[in-house]
C-alpha cells in the first residue's frame, strides 16, 4: 500500500491510499468504515497522538483490484491534526504499516477573482476538427490487422496494400495499467488490395474483402510474465468478382492466444488457429486442399523496436499451405523523429496469397511502410 495526504474542505483532510495487487489474479479488498492511526511529529514539542480515519462516502466498502494494477481508497480526518506537520502511521492494515508524509495544504482561493482570471480558468472550447466530442463511435474504434503499403517489382501484383479496423459492439471498458481491456464482442473489417502497377492502366488485379464478427475473452494472467486469452469468430471472405474469377468462403474459427514477457519490453505472442468451412464453396470447391483447417501465428519483438511476425496455413493431408512473414522497425528511430510510421518488409511463400490465387503457388518479397504493425 502507498498513499498521500492533502488538505480538504469542511475542516477535514483527505487521505488517499493506493492498494497494489501484484498477484496473478484479481483480488478483493475490504475497506473498514474507520481505521485507527497515529500521528508522529518531527518536533518533540508536538505530542504523538491517536486519530481515527473515516472512510470517504464516495469509496465503496469492497474494491476489486485487477492483477498487476491498483485501486484507490479515500479516508478523512480532522485537518487540525496537521497544524505542525508530521507523519501518519497506519499499523496493522493487512499486516503492513503504511507511512504517509503530510502534504502542505494549498492556499485558499480568494473569494473573488478578476474577470480576466476567470476567463483564463474557463475550459477551452474544443477545436472544430475534434470529432471525439460526443462521438461514442470513435471510443470503440481501434486497429486490428496491420495497415501497410508494400511494393516488390517483377510480378502481376507488385504492390500490396491492407487496411483493417475493429469496432467493439459490447464488452468491458475497464482500464488496467493505463490500457483499455480488450475483451468483448467486435465487428472487424480487413481489406487487401493487390495492385498490378506494371500492366496497362495499372489495375487492381484482385481485392479481398474480409468482414467478421468475433469475441475476445478476458485476459487471464498466469504469472507476471505470461497471459492467456482466446478469440472466436465468424468470417466472410470474398473478392467481389463475377464468373470464373469469383471467390468466396465462410469460416468459423477458434484461436487461443498466449503472450510472454521476455525481459524489458520484448514480448512473444503465440496463437494457433483452427477453422471450419461453412456453407457453399462452389466458387472454390477445393479450397480446403490448399488452405487446410489449421494455422499458427507467432510474433516476437520490442514494443518500440524491431518486430517479426509470421503466420502460416497448412493441410497435413495434401502437404500444401503457406508461410508469410512481416518485419518492421520504427522509422522515427532511424530518422530521429516523426513520422510515426514503420519500415516494413514482407514475404510470402505458398498457396493462396489472395483469394483469386487460392490454388496457385507464389513467392513474393516486398518492402514499404506501415501505419499499424
Amino acid at each position: 500500500m502507498i498513499g498521500r495526504v492533502e488538505a480538504g474542505s469542511g475542516g477535514e483532510a483527505r487521505l488517499e491510499v493506493r492498494l497494489l495487487n501484484t498477484g496473478p489474479g484479481s483480488a478483493e479488498a475490504r475497506l473498514p468504515d474507520t481505521v485507527e492511526a497515529r500521528i508522529e511529529a518531527p518536533d518533540a514539542a508536538y505530542a504523538s497522538r491517536a486519530v481515527t480515519l473515516r472512510r470517504d462516502a464516495a469509496t465503496a466498502e469492497r474494491i476489486t483490484i485487477a492483477p498487476g494494477s491498483f485501486a484507490t481508497a479515500r479516508y478523512r480526518l480532522g485537518s487540525e491534526d496537521f497544524q505542525d506537520g508530521g507523519v501518519i502511521s497506519v499499523p496493522g492494515w493487512g499486516g503492513q504499516t503504511v507511512t504517509l508524509a503530510r502534504a502542505t495544504p494549498a492556499p485558499s482561493a480568494p473569494a473573488q477573482q478578476p474577470d480576466s482570471q476567470l476567463a483564463d480558468a474557463a475550459p477551452a472550447t474544443p477545436p472544430p476538427t475534434d470529432r471525439t466530442i460526443g462521438n461514442a463511435f470513435l471510443e470503440n474504434l481501434s486497429a486490428y490487422e496491420p495497415i501497410y503499403a508494400a511494393y516488390g517489382p517483377g510480378t502481376n501484383s507488385d504492390a500490396r496494400l491492407q487496411i483493417s479496423f475493429k469496432y467493439r459492439l459490447f464488452g468491458s471498458r475497464a482500464r488496467e495499467d493505463g490500457r483499455a481491456s480488450e475483451d468483448g464482442l467486435y465487428f472487424g473489417y480487413t481489406q487487401r488490395m493487390f495492385w498490378d502497377l506494371g500492366a496497362e492502366s495499372s489495375p487492381f488485379r484482385n481485392i479481398d474483402f474480409q468482414p467478421e464478427v468475433f469475441y475476445v475473452t478476458p485476459a487471464k494472467a498466469l504469472s507476471h510474465k505470461a497471459t492467456l486469452s482466446a478469440q472466436a469468430g465468424l468470417r466472410h471472405e470474398s473478392n467481389g468478382r463475377e464468373g470464373e474469377e469469383s471467390r468466396s468462403l465462410n469460416t468459423f474459427y477458434l484461436a487461443p492466444m498466449a503472450a510472454f514477457s521476455l525481459g524489458g519490453d520484448t514480448r512473444l505472442t503465440v496463437a494457433p488457429r483452427a477453422w471450419f468451412y461453412i456453407g457453399d464453396l462452389s466458387d472454390n470447391a477445393d479450397v480446403r486442399r490448399y488452405r487446410g483447417n489449421t494455422g499458427l501465428f507467432v510474433e516476437v519483438g520490442e514494443d518500440d523496436g524491431l518486430r517479426l511476425s509470421t503466420s502460416s496455413r497448412f493441410n497435413f493431408g495434401s502437404g500444401k499451405g503457406s508461410v508469410a512473414a512481416d518485419v518492421s522497425y520504427p522509422l522515427r528511430r532511424i530518422l530521429g523523429g516523426a513520422p510515426d510510421f514503420y519500415l516494413f518488409g514482407q514475404t510470402f511463400l505458398g498457396y493462396g496469397e489472395n483469394l483469386l490465387d487460392y490454388n496457385r503457388r507464389t513467392t513474393r518479397l516486398r518492402i514499404g511502410v506501415a501505419l499499424v504493425r
